[in-house]
């Protein structure tokens, strides 16, 4: 008796991969934003103003976002953040500059993102060759 042929393995998802290239940069960032914290406590006025409980809250909705990458909402809220850092430039420059170089990463992420789709669709991913 002959056992069933083995099914082909799937194709690796791309996407999913992104994803966690997003919770990662999504870490670093929160990582960052929140080194960030003595310099609003020297030079902001305090953690305590409004600049101070907002890089906070910045650094933790950072870390939460993490858990939602899967969410359509995700990348909005994402790019609202860093629309919230590069905000603070009236009252702290120097958390106004991570947010414009974290944009800038975000931007290119989601360039990246939309090349690897439209690969995806010409199904010109090394993933999607056949092996030899």
């Amino acid at each position: 008796m002959t056992s069933p042929a083995p099914e082909p393995p799937k194709p690796k998802d791309p996407m999913k991969g992104f994803r966690g290239v997003m919770s990662g940069t999504l870490i670093m960032e929160a990582i960052t934003v929140a080194l960030a914290v003595p310099v609003v406590n020297k030079l902001g006025g305090g953690i305590s103003t409004g600049t101070g409980w907002t890089v906070i809250a910045v650094a933790v909705l950072l870390i939460v976002t993490c858990g939602f990458v899967k969410r359509p909402w995700a990348v909005p809220l994402i790019l609202g953040l860093q629309v919230v850092l590069i905000a603070l430039v009236f009252w702290l420059p120097a958390i106004a500059v991570l947010g414009v170089i974290f944009l800038a990463v975000w931007l290119w992420l989601l360039w990246l993102r939309k090349d690897v789709a439209r690969r995806m669709a010409a199904g010109t991913l090394a993933s999607q060759q056949p092996q030899p």
